[in-house]
């Protein structure tokens, strides 16, 4: 039966690094991986710390980083001669740089933007150290040499990082979902209009010329009966049996209902519209 391997209490932290390492590359000893694990922690989450103002909990980057820590100990060579934590560090932060452009995004943008805007976070930052105040677009274009449209572009996706709730209030009894809009009116008025050309369709061309000049230009039934050629009594009779068409028209079975859009009379009847 094999020995468990003891702890390594060498007060020294190269010489303890390098026999935890020899212990598991070499003797295949899981546990010191786990005792490596433990000792590099401090490091994970001292570049963790780095992102813990992007909206993420500390401690969900913490395990992040932590696999971005086993992946570098698994592939450190001993005999590279360097330091496990000069190799591990930049693994993991890349770890976790990968977590906030794959999983944290609320809305998901193309990769190139991700990591232009990334990039416009830290110039800005910069550029504002500078020159004392906020830069301008070009001024972001000139210095990370992309075009204008990208950087506006990047910009806006910035704003999908996170994603803010209908439910938020925005002051003064109201929330988010108050500031969206309403139901336009122009669908409900689009509706009434189609409804019209259709029972329009059930009309001889008299008919629909009589109604067309009532209702859409206005005109009164003595102005119709100068432009017809008919006694306003004659006009009135027949708007009433127009109208009266149109509704049975309407409220009629959908296979019942005159075809307005093939026939010449549907094309008066699109004409008059």
């Amino acid at each position: 039966m094999n020995a468990v391997p003891t702890p390594v209490r060498t007060t020294d932290p190269a010489s303890a690094e390098a026999e935890l390492l020899h212990r598991y590359h070499r003797l295949g000893d899981r546990r010191a991986r786990e005792e490596l694990v433990e000792r590099m922690l401090p490091l994970v989450r001292h570049i963790a710390r780095r992102y813990a103002d992007r909206g993420e909990p500390l401690d969900d980057l913490v395990q992040v980083g932590c696999v971005g820590l086993i992946n570098s100990i698994d592939r450190f060579d001993p005999d590279r001669g360097v330091r496990l934590s000069t190799f591990a560090a930049p693994t993991v932060a890349g770890e976790i740089k990968r977590h906030f452009r794959d999983r944290a995004w609320s809305v998901r943008i193309p990769r190139d933007l991700q990591e232009l805007s990334a990039k416009l976070t830290k110039t800005t930052e910069r550029l504002a150290t500078e020159l004392g105040r906020s830069p301008t677009i070009a001024e972001l274009a000139v210095a990370v040499e992309r075009p204008e449209e990208d950087i506006l572009e990047a910009l806006q996706g910035a704003q999908s990082y996170t994603a803010a709730s209908l439910d938020e209030p925005l002051g003064e009894d109201r929330t988010a979902l108050d500031v969206l809009g309403s139901d336009d009116a122009g669908y409900d008025q689009a509706d009434r209009r189609l409804m019209v050309i259709d029972g329009l369709g059930a009309l001889a061309e008299r008919e629909q010329e009589i109604v067309r000049l009532r209702f859409f230009e206005g005109l009164t039934q003595r102005e119709i009966a100068d432009r017809v050629g008919v006694s306003q009594m004659h006009v009135s009779r027949l708007l009433r049996r127009s109208l009266s068409e149109m509704r049975e028209q309407l409220e009629a079975p959908a296979r019942e209902r005159v075809d307005g859009s093939d026939g010449p009379r549907g094309l008066r009847v699109a004409q008059a519209g």
